[in-house]
């Protein structure tokens, strides 16, 4: 056989595009982006993981809430000697966090802050660059095809639950602030596939071949109609006023849709396993976290229902929420998030192997509720006296079974690491603070700050409609606020903002606390916690510091010794250095308020405040 040489090589541009060869190697490049990015977070969050590691926050909750079954019940640990706050944090934590405040910036109407903006406008230029690079979509458009099915394992990691990812990044970033990643990479995904799909569409008619009838094109125009229902379906309007419907047709609707997708292209396979391995661990560690317990209702009045969950002793901490269902008048199949009110019984100031949640009047399920406790309290307190006064009942506990999948969530910074806190919340938002109040209260007076708690004074606001609302949780309020007044290395201030005047006899009596009449502004807030004393003030402490002590203070007192001095004085002071913590829930206008006056304070003084953190907890759909 002769020999007739090597083949002639096809020069580049006239080589026929073989989309099935180079389109998989973008969606490796794209896996590799985003790959990478989640490595560099979980990189920067490792010091804070080690830390959260190192106090026993990291894991809380990874196995579901816990139960002492050996007999021996939790019993108060006798306070431990209180050691003196150390003032100045790290130099790296103080510059980063100086850095990070410009990326919480928020507009009126966005969901996203700056910096979030900045992630997800980088991911979909990733998408769109990886769509349209060397690609022929006009003639071949199975690039944006590809593209929509490499973003399946981004959606699915960032939507369940339970993940590697959010165990990673630490406590306090749990699936509620990474979810919105999950919501623009399933927008991304649309965009993939519109462009895939319509530019076939436009082939198909440009050539005369049917659009449907033959199987790939069938199940292709059905995936996208299922993702296109899913894609609508969880816009915000839809999510907070239909979030059942939302919901069902989000379950419903994946499972679909990877069926229609598995017929319409081989080359789906896969990119379907990671999220089915993902959605797999997720429900694997919701069986290990479902609980079912005896609980009890208590109706506190017509719009707050408590929920004392018995034989609580672990599994949580402070801040975090579980789904709770609730077996009462056939709902048994409604799920919703609570928060949990008070702190870890080992942390707590009225230590309880009780469990407690705040679920306050604001839809179906709530009211309906409100009403059997109120309804099941009339029937238990029939025949049996009123109180003294003649026209109100005691409170009395409802009994009920209820399931519990968690806990999640919880708070993101670590507030001992900051010597001064504000805890802001508006309405029944103060569930969340309410529990980190309790919780750093314990440990800087209780425990004696054994973990080298730095907090000096604490400012809680809450903002309320009424008077009667204070009646909520007035008990832990006292408790909370009693033990504080134990200490000389701590402030606690608690300040009630009530923008309805309403029943003004129902205010309880509770130490170090101011009732008020105005709607609050955080930034005002947090102006007067972080400004030094005025000379008046000074010259009051100094007025104060030599009659009550056998040092005089000087004209040239140091900065060190006027703080120490002012803490015990009460006067409202922050020191230099020690850092201030934020942490804010409630309503929308009152999360993007407390996210730009962060902002705003963390660029004009962050470094010389010592750092400015921030944690919202956003309390809509």
């Amino acid at each position: 056989m002769s020999n007739f040489g090597t083949p002639p090589v096809i020069p580049t541009d006239l080589q026929q595009y073989n989309s099935y060869v180079i389109d998989p190697r973008w969606q490796r490049k794209f896996s590799a982006v985003w790959a990478t990015a989640a490595g560099i977070a979980i990189l920067l969050s490792l010091p804070y993981f080690i830390h959260s590691v190192r106090n026993g926050r990291a894991f809380a909750g990874l196995f579901g809430i816990s139960e002492n079954l050996t007999g021996k019940h939790y019993t108060p640990v006798p306070a431990a000697a209180e050691r003196t706050p150390t003032r100045r944090r790290r130099r790296v934590v103080v510059w980063a966090e100086s850095v990070l405040s410009t990326l919480r910036w928020t507009l009126p109407g966005i969901e996203l802050s700056f910096g979030q903006m900045i992630l997800v406008a980088g991911y979909l230029a990733t998408v769109v660059i990886c769509i349209t690079m060397d690609s022929q979509l006009v003639t071949n458009p199975n690039r944006a095809g590809f593209m929509a099915l490499a973003q399946l394992p981004v959606v699915f990691l960032f939507a369940t639950k339970n993940s590697v990812l959010s165990l990673l990044l630490g406590p306090g970033n749990g699936y509620e602030k990474l979810n919105y990643i999950h919501r623009w990479s399933g927008r991304g995904m649309f965009i993939g596939a519109t462009v895939h799909g319509a530019l076939w569409i436009r082939n198909h008619l440009q050539y005369g071949l049917p659009i449907l009838g033959q199987q790939k094109e069938t199940s292709g125009v059905a995936a996208f109609a299922l993702l296109g229902i899913l894609v609508i379906t969880s816009f915000r309007f839809v999510r907070r006023f239909l979030y059942q419907a939302f919901w069902i047709v989000h379950v419903l609707g994946f499972v679909a849709f990877f069926v229609t997708i598995r017929y319409h292209t081989l080359y789906a396979a896969p990119w379907i396993y990671p999220p089915l391995a993902f959605y797999g661990l997720d429900l694997a560690m919701r069986l290990l976290r479902y609980r079912i317990k005896d609980a009890s209702l208590v109706a506190v009045d017509q719009n707050m229902t408590l929920i004392h969950i018995h034989d609580c002793d672990a599994g949580w901490t402070a801040g975090q929420h579980v789904r709770l269902r609730v077996f009462f008048s056939g709902r048994v199949f409604e799920s919703h998030p609570l928060t949990i009110v008070n702190a870890p019984p080992e942390t707590s100031c009225v230590p309880s192997r009780t469990l407690t949640l705040g679920a306050r009047v604001r839809g179906d399920w709530t009211r309906a509720l409100n009403r059997y406790a109120r309804e099941e309290t009339e029937r238990l307190l029939e025949g049996t006296s009123r109180n003294e006064k003649g026209d109100e009942k005691p409170r009395v506990a409802v009994p009920v079974h209820v399931m519990m999948d968690g806990a999640y969530g919880g708070c993101s910074i670590d507030l001992g690491s900051y010597e001064s806190l504000l805890l802001v919340a508006g309405g029944s938002g103060v569930t969340f603070t309410l529990g980190m109040l309790d919780d750093i209260v314990t440990r800087c007076v209780k425990l004696g700050r054994k973990n080298g708690e730095r907090t000096r004074r604490i400012e809680f606001a809450w903002c309320i409609r009424s008077f009667g609302c204070i009646e909520w949780f007035t008990p832990q309020l006292l408790a909370i606020a009693n033990t504080a007044a134990t200490s000389s290395t701590l402030d606690l201030h608690i300040s009630i903002f009530v923008t309805c005047i309403c029943n003004p006899d129902a205010i309880p009596d509770i130490s170090n606390s101011d009732v008020t009449i105005f709607r609050p502004s955080v930034t005002a807030i947090l102006r007067q916690l972080t400004t030094p004393p005025s000379s008046s003030d000074s010259a009051e402490l100094r007025k104060q510091s030599s009659s009550s002590s056998e040092d005089t203070v000087s004209e040239d007192v140091d900065v060190e010794e006027l703080a120490e001095k002012a803490i015990k004085s009460k006067l409202p002071w922050v020191g230099m250095g020690g850092g201030v913590a934020v942490c804010a829930s409630g309503p929308e206008s009152l999360i993007r308020e407390a996210q730009n006056a962060v902002a705003k304070l963390g660029v004009l003084r962050g470094r010389e405040l010592g750092g400015v953190g921030l944690h919202t907890e956003l309390y809509a759909i």
